[in-house]
């Protein structure tokens, strides 16, 4: 049986994506979430595709890849983090509150629309949650490189029941 928020992906034609696939011999010492108590800290996630392999549209936004592209990379990276939530918690109807999201884009000289770039998690959470749920801080941020080359990486927080 599903959960609302699981019915509302369903009918939106999203699918959560599987676990990232690493490359051989990468070894990640951390969890992907952790619960403390009621909240949830989520570590970065970066975009990727339904089965898991690395989202195809790598590089920097400015020289590399549009405002478009990276909305999307963005928007992916967060199907990700849902879909480690679903896996943690078992549902995503736990989640009671979006608390905060960091966006962290990878950026060419002179590249400047990094919140553009992560509207694309921000419009994704509130679409999903409502903005009662889905509203949350969030920093969106520019770096020189993000792991593989991907456009963004994101990470959160939220609180659960």
């Amino acid at each position: 049986m599903r959960g609302v928020i699981e019915q509302r992906l369903h009918e939106m034609g999203v699918t959560l994506p599987a676990p990232m696939k690493l490359p051989p011999g990468l070894v990640l010492p951390f969890s992907w979430a952790k619960v403390i108590g009621r909240r949830v800290v989520i570590s970065g996630h970066l975009p990727i595709a339904a089965d898991g392999s690395l989202w195809p549209h790598l590089g920097k936004l400015g020289p590399d890849l549009g405002i478009e592209e990276g909305y999307a990379a963005a928007r992916q990276a967060t199907l990700a983090m849902l879909g480690t939530l679903t896996r943690e918690l078992g549902s995503l109807d736990r989640v009671t509150n979006w608390v905060r999201v960091f966006g962290m884009v990878n950026t060419g000289p002179g590249f400047h629309e990094t919140a553009a770039v992560v509207n694309g998690c921000s419009d994704l959470l509130i679409a999903v949650f409502g903005p009662g749920i889905g509203s949350h801080t969030r920093s969106a941020v520019g770096f020189a490189e993000i792991p593989f080359n991907c456009p963004v990486e994101i990470e959160a927080e939220v609180e659960i029941e």
